[in-house]
Order: structure tokens, then sequence, then C-alpha cells
């Protein structure tokens, strides 16, 4: 037979998971909520709904607005505000890159897409390893076709801007780097099957990367998170269960920005060929 405490705790739990659903409802669309709109999006009853809220409001986790409907309330805006919770793209993943660099002891960079359309490595959490990958180039723009974190934030970017840099002239900076546009374009769809982008000293000589992307609360890509490895230490297989943990690494860092898999779903779409072209390819 379970004891008060048992029970009491089971109770606890299941009002903190209401509690989180109910603020999972509110976003850019949805600011201000009714019960019944509550109700509805969490499948709570109206008069279980109303209970949550009311204690939410009384801890300031939810406001009521003048028209008795609710909103985040203003604690979560201290907390943001604060410094308790990061707020930007790099104190957001730093944690979770330094997570990842003390278990695999590689080097994990943090990749920005830029406003030109480039991308660029805004930080890192280096190997301790005496031979390691080192970046000396934080802040230079890099064009997109260049290695596994440009090449991943490409494959999940719009149809028209990845054809718009497939029609341009490729310069190579290594023998190894991919200038054919057709094997590129093969490259991104096999990188958007899996989830993540492999490059073999595509752009550093030496080094081989993995890079999985990042998205924010719109589910738009903004970046990814490399593994960078000495050739000498990275076989298909470690690069394989690199790319694996690169991937799980960034939808962390995703999720802690906001990005929900409804959203990113939406915007994969977009990243996709025309319909024909697949067609064709399918055929072909």
């Amino acid at each position: 037979m379970e004891n008060d405490d048992g029970a009491k705790l089971r109770s606890g739990v299941q009002s903190i998971d209401r509690a989180v659903a109910i603020l999972r409802c509110f976003d850019s669309r949805s600011p201000e909520l009714g019960i019944t709109e509550v109700a509805k999006r969490t499948g709570l009853s109206t008069s279980t709904a109303h209970r949550i809220l009311v204690s939410m409001a009384a801890n300031r986790l939810i406001r009521q607005t003048s028209d008795k409907r609710y909103g985040l309330g203003p604690l979560l805006i201290q907390l943001a505000r604060n410094g308790a919770i990061p707020t930007t793209f790099r104190d957001v993943a730093m944690p979770f890159m330094m997570k990842l660099r003390d278990e695999v002891d590689e080097t994990v960079g943090l990749h920005e897409l830029l406003s030109t359309g480039e991308r660029a490595v805004i930080d890192q959490a280096e190997s301790r390893q005496e031979i390691r990958r080192h970046y000396t180039d934080i802040g230079v723009p890099v064009p997109l076709p260049h290695g596994a974190p440009g090449k991943v934030i490409l494959s999940v970017l719009p149809w028209e801007r990845q054809e718009w840099w497939l029609s341009r002239s490729i310069r190579p900076v290594t023998p190894a780097t991919v200038t054919d546009p057709e094997r590129l374009r093969a490259e991104l769809s096999r990188i958007r099957d899996q989830g993540w982008a492999d490059s073999n000293a595509e752009r550093t000589t030496g080094i081989r990367a993995v890079a999985a992307p990042i998205f924010d609360h719109t589910g738009s890509v903004i970046g990814a998170v490399g593994l960078s490895v000495p050739s000498m230490r990275i076989d298909e297989a470690r690069a394989a269960l690199l790319g694996l943990r690169a991937k799980e690494t960034a939808w962390e860092i995703s999720e802690a920005l906001g990005a929900s898999d409804h959203a990113v779903q939406q915007n994969f779409q977009r990243a996709l060929p025309p319909t024909d072209e697949r067609d064709e390819a399918i055929s072909g």
C-alpha cells in the first residue's frame, strides 16, 4: 500500500508536468490565451486548467490580462534578464559544447550563419590532447561549401539559397575541396537524410570534421556545432560515431534556443528540391 508521501510526490510531479504543458502553449503567435484555449491545447479539463493557471499566476509564472486572458508572467522575464537564463547563441551553446568536448576529447567548434550568407567560427571548446585542432580564424567569414559545418548549414537552407551557392564557382582551398556542383548537390541530399555532415581535409589539410545544424525558435538554421579531429585519429567508424554525437548535441542546443520539431520540419520542407526535380533525380 502506498504511503501518503508517495501519493503527494506523484501528485506534485503531475502538477509540474501540467504547468510545463501550459507554458508551452504560449509563443509569438499566441502570446495570450483564454482558459478554454489552454484546456484544448493541453488536453486538460477547463476546471483543472483554471486551477493550475491560478496557482501559476500566484507564483508570477503566468499573468492575467485585463480581459481575463493569460500570458507569460514577469518571473520568466526577470530570470531571462538577470543572467539566470543564457540569452546569446554562444552562452546557450557553450555548456553543451564543453560536455561534448569532455566526452570525446576533441575540439568542438560553434559556427554561426552570417547575414552575408557565409558562416564563421564564433567559439570553441578546445581538446586537451597534445595534437589537436585549434581555430585561429574566429570570426572570419567562410563560404558555406567549404567544410562540414558550412555544408550542413547549406543543406537545410531554402532550396533557392542552396542553388545560389551551387551556381557560383567554388574556389578550392585544399586539393580535397568539393568544387563540382553536382557532387555537392548529391552530398547535400545525403546530409539532409542523415542529419550531419562529414568532410576530410576539405578546408584544412590534416583535419577531418563532422557537424550538425542548430536551429532557433522559428525552426530556421542559425549555425552548426562541429567536431574537428586530426586525420590520424579518426577513421570511418569514429567519424560516424562523432557525427551522431554532434547531431545529438546540436539538437540539445536547438531545444535550449526554443526550437521545436514541428517548426524545424516545416522549414525543412523548404530545403527540399522542387517536386519535379526530385522525381527526375529518382527516375534518373
